[in-house]
């Protein structure tokens, strides 16, 4: 094993994906000398392993269920998909998990970018372990910034090694469909491939332990995704869990599965979709006084608030604020502006909408489930609103009805609501369930975030006929109410 010298940086960022990239973005506009550390592809997860490559098996089976219903296409629309066509398209979408055209972006940005395990060896210290077996130690003058990410949280059940289950990167880079699959979970990982499997020719088990899908949602959400799913041919079952499974001998061996009700299933492949976990075990936090694989907590600044001396941030997944690329990018701009003040000697900003405070990932986080039907969402909902002890309003109406969007899907089901805090009268949540809605999503972003009255969202007029008339709608059932 070698050792270099110190190399020294105004800004080690570890962690190449969005987040990371997005710091090292802004602290290098501002001049500041900046060094990426990576140990797997530069772009991250939401490359290789989330975003792209599951919207991408996700969009030909949408695509497919909008077209079965439009008169006029031809029925064969509705036939099966072209498997090595929709995996051919996935893979060019994760740049077949290469990470050549983000590492040019990375040098074309005058960002220095250092392949290995990076790791904190206290105050401004890392060290990175490279893939030859060097130790490479650096030092930052200003900041550090964990940009690990969050990796699949597979739960404590005896054997899993052995069964080798699927997790949320095997589902979305398998290179071939399961005959039969198992999918353990209700949430977004848990409902999106269970919607790309089946339409993929797979006979799907969904496995909730709640009594319904999507349950940090509204609850008629989950109710018409569980319709649809069952609708497309999936078995979608409530209030059971895995007590046992085991994967017979061999490679591609099958998998066995015994449930708390008692009865059992057989697959060829199970995904545990049951959570995330933050991807900081391994990264020295001990030599800075937290403990290794907890989330790490920040203020407002992206800063993290246990350490003293203002040098290190957590930005993204790994400080659990909000678990979406957005949001992380979101974050990553705000910690860029903070760490370029701070080398510059100066105050923050003071206040909720200034460049050095992070209040969207808190207030108003935008979300999109591409299911079939398609949900977004952002801000509370009913039951988040009354728990933080606010006086709601609420509004409901059927997209359905709207001759936008029977001109987008003919048979067209969907709802939509708004959360109105009484006393601000103001707009603080907002869930769209349907054909075409995550285009909805950002201007209930802007009302929430922007505190716009509802009574001025009567003159921002909708073009007719779109699905963004539902706002009209909604409005004028509150009035007729």
């Amino acid at each position: 094993m070698t050792t270099e010298n110190t190399r020294t940086y105004d800004v080690i960022v570890i962690g190449a994906g969005p987040v990371g990239e997005n710091v090292a973005d802004r602290t290098t506009a501002a001049g500041l000398s900046t060094l990426i550390v990576e140990s797997e592809l530069a772009g991250g997860e939401c490359s290789y392993w989330a975003c792209e490559p599951s919207k991408a098996l996700l969009r030909p089976a949408l695509v497919r269920a909008d077209a079965a219903h439009m008169p006029g296409i031809d029925p064969a629309v509705a036939g099966p998909l072209d498997v090595d066509a929709v995996l051919a398209h996935r893979d060019r979408m994760s740049a077949d998990w290469k990470d050549d055209g983000q590492v040019e972006w990375i040098k074309s940005a005058g960002i220095d970018l250092l392949r290995g395990h990076g790791r904190l060896a206290g105050e401004r210290e890392v060290t990175v372990e490279t893939p030859d077996g060097d130790t490479v130690r650096l030092r930052a003058r200003h900041a550090v910034a964990v940009c690990t990410g969050s990796r699949a949280a597979l739960p404590p059940l005896p054997g899993i090694e052995q069964l080798r289950p699927w997790t949320s990167r095997e589902a979305t880079s398998a290179r071939r469909v399961p005959r039969r699959l198992v999918i353990v979970g209700a949430g977004v990982v848990g409902v999106e491939m269970a919607t790309a499997w089946q339409a993929l020719g797979s006979e799907v088990t969904l496995l909730a332990r709640e009594d319904g899908l999507l349950p940090r949602m509204e609850p008629f959400a989950g109710e018409l995704v569980t319709e649809r799913l069952r609708e497309a041919g999936a078995d979608v079952r409530f209030g059971v869990s895995v007590v046992d499974a085991k994967r017979a001998d061999g490679t591609g061996g099958e998998v066995r599965v015994w449930l708390s009700d008692g009865s059992e299933l057989a697959a060829d492949e199970i995904l545990f979709a049951t959570g995330r976990a933050p991807r900081s075990q391994d990264i020295g936090l001990d030599t800075v006084g937290l403990e290794p694989g907890d989330w790490l907590t920040v203020d407002d600044s992206l800063t993290v608030s246990a350490v003293p001396g203002e040098w290190l941030y957590a930005v993204g997944d790994v400080n659990r604020r909000a678990l979406f690329t957005h949001q992380g990018k979101y974050q990553a701009r705000i910690a860029g502006s903070v760490i370029a003040a701070r080398a510059r000697g100066e105050r923050l900003d003071a206040g909720r909408w200034t460049p050095h405070s992070s209040t969207a990932d808190v207030e108003a986080v935008p979300g999109v489930v591409f299911t079939d039907p398609t949900i977004a969402s952002v801000g509370l909902t009913v039951r988040e609103a009354e728990h933080t002890g606010r006086d709601v309003e609420v509004v409901d109406y059927e997209i359905g009805h709207l001759a936008g969007a029977v001109q987008y899907r003919p048979g067209y089901r969907g709802r939509a609501r708004i959360v109105i805090d009484r006393d601000r009268q103001v707009v603080v949540g907002a869930t769209f369930v349907g054909p075409g809605v995550e285009e909805l999503v950002y201007s209930a972003t802007v009302a929430i975030t922007g505190e716009v009255p509802v009574e001025r969202l009567w003159h921002a007029v909708p073009a007719f006929p779109t699905l963004s008339e539902v706002w009209l709608r909604l409005l004028e059932t509150r009035r007729d109410s």
